[in-house]
């Protein structure tokens, strides 16, 4: 649960305790307010190609999970005593926690001082960009996508009795919404009308200043003087007047509604037709953008089409045409689960390699790749690194799940609820401090909203919905799924600290550090929530 240790589970350890007048210097003896949360965004980075700093990173959640078991256990004590239990603890009445505390405290800060050892600095992971920035130059062919491009052929077409529309490209990492946006901004016919264009990468980090000004330089040859915003937008408010445009901002992640107001100030003075189009991860960002909205939301490709982006890569059949090697090659794309990107990087690994070799890529899982090797898992780790704090362990939960599992909204918020998941914003308290100071026969605490954790689990699940870690089943009403390879991903995360245990079919080790797991049957699916260090 790598998010957990960043953000969100620090600063829960510290507020569960807090909720419970537990005082602030009791805190920081057990925890030492020695790790930063930046500081733990770094470690999660380097961890996934550095094995010292994976050993690292593994050491500091156990310990915090320690840490947690042992304020759990301190305020039940403290809740049903009417004197300060924390005096009696400190004061060493109870000399088998102290020692605990002393034990646990000694391993946080033990890791606090090798942590220079590992090169760790205080970066916050937001800071980082997985990938080279995007172009307009379209590598390769584009393949399967012949109705998505009749799609959004039509959707331009459609704008022309409007002076601003906003074309969206919904979809996973990977999944080729660049791709798709590339084929488009290169297509001479469409593209013929417009007296404008421009392609833009605007990344994680929206900084509107930057992307007005990279905007101008695309369809200026006259940049000088743009040292202010106020002059930047003024030359691109000239450029646009009268003119049908099109703009591609590609990788767009920011919904601040502010933020886009100000940006689309000088869009407005161009002509009927006139477009931007982005790519996007999440749902809710070209709403946000335009009123003149329509997003298309791009599925995943077929498993042929999967082989074709493959054999592409892997040079095949050029150099490597023979029927052992396409036996073995038309199998891997199964592995690709439609995300041309998964596809790319498996043939790129195939290349120039024997049979021998691409048995080995087919028997491997695509998370024992580097980030080197393969470009698949930065593409879906971004998106989980730019989940909220709060939705982080939420979607790492999910590894407890088999893949393909039919979700029920309202079973996985109580299931939420139950792991002590989900918190009441602006001061609430979490579910289980709620039980704690209510009784179990009392109603649910309120937020100042006046929403109880069931509403502020619905609404942790429509937005991690939103940006597409689930989806609407085809099958099954009111049930949801989640890719295979986000699946894989929240398994990656969890690590040894999840464990899923099925009665029938493979099963999965119990490790020493295991803090979760589930119980899989036959005909049914139970989860046992329990930590192996509190039993």
């Amino acid at each position: 649960m790598t998010g957990v240790l960043g953000e969100a589970f620090l600063s829960r350890l510290i507020d569960f305790a807090l909720e419970k007048l537990i005082s602030a210097d009791a805190i920081n003896f057990v925890v030492g307010k020695k790790l930063s949360s930046d500081l733990v965004d770094d470690a999660e980075l380097k961890q996934l190609d550095n094995h010292d700093v994976k050993e690292w990173f593994n050491s500091l959640q156990d310990a915090l999970y320690t840490a947690g078991d042992l304020l759990d256990r301190v305020c039940t004590k403290a809740a049903t005593q009417k004197d300060t239990f924390l005096g009696k603890i400190f004061n060493s009445e109870d000399s088998q926690m102290v020692d605990e505390i002393e034990r646990v405290v000694g391993r946080i800060e033990d890791l606090e001082k090798s942590k220079g050892k590992l090169g760790l600095e205080k970066i916050s992971a937001s800071s980082f960009s997985w990938k080279t920035p995007s172009t307009s130059l379209v590598r390769g062919n584009v393949y399967g996508r012949e109705d998505d491009q009749k799609a959004l052929i039509k959707m331009l077409n459609d704008n022309n009795e409007h002076h601003l529309s906003v074309i969206s490209i919904v979809g996973i990492g990977g999944v080729g919404k660049t791709t798709l946006a590339q084929w488009l901004y290169n297509n001479a016919e469409l593209m013929e009308g417009f007296n404008r264009k421009a392609w833009v990468c605007v990344s994680e980090n929206f900084n509107i200043v930057e992307t007005t000004k990279n905007i101008v330089k695309e369809i200026s040859t006259n940049t000088q003087d743009l040292d202010s915003f106020n002059s930047i937008q003024d030359a691109l408010k000239k450029e646009l007047s009268e003119k049908k445009f099109f703009v591609v901002l590609d990788d767009v992640w920011s919904n601040d509604h502010h933020q886009w107001k100000d940006f689309l100030a000088p869009f407005q003075y161009g002509v009927k037709g006139s477009t931007i189009l982005l790519t996007t991860r999440e749902k809710d960002v070209g709403s946000v953008v335009q009123t003149n909205y329509h997003p298309h939301y791009l599925n995943p490709l077929s498993e042929d089409y999967c082989w074709s982006v493959f054999a592409a890569n892997a040079s095949f059949p050029e150099s490597n045409g023979r029927p052992r090697f396409e036996e073995i090659g038309k199998t891997i794309p199964r592995k690709c689960n439609g995300l041309p990107l998964a596809a790319e990087t498996l043939g790129c690994l195939c290349r120039r390699h024997d049979a021998e070799e691409w048995e080995k890529i087919l028997r491997s899982d695509i998370w024992e790749f580097s980030t080197n090797e393969s470009k698949i898992i930065p593409a879906l780790l971004i998106s989980y690194f730019h989940l909220p704090a709060h939705l982080k362990p939420c979607f790492v939960h999910c590894a407890l799940f088999p893949k393909d599992y039919l979700f029920d909204k309202d079973e996985l918020i109580l299931l939420w609820m139950a792991e002590d998941l989900l918190r009441l914003p602006n001061g609430g308290e979490s579910s289980r401090a709620e039980k704690r100071k209510r009784g179990e026969s009392s109603r649910p605490k309120k937020n100042n909203r006046g929403e109880s954790l069931e509403e502020v689990g619905c609404k942790c699940f429509e937005e991690l919905t939103s940006r597409l870690f689930f989806k609407p089943a085809s099958y099954g009403i009111g049930r949801y799924v989640m890719h295979d390879l986000l699946h894989d991903l929240a398994i990656f995360l969890a690590r040894d600290f999840y464990c899923r245990i099925q009665e029938l079919g493979e099963q999965e080790e119990m490790k020493v550090l295991s803090s979760h797991s589930s119980f899989v049957t036959f005909t049914t699916w139970k989860l046992m929530s329990s930590n192996h260090k509190s039993l």
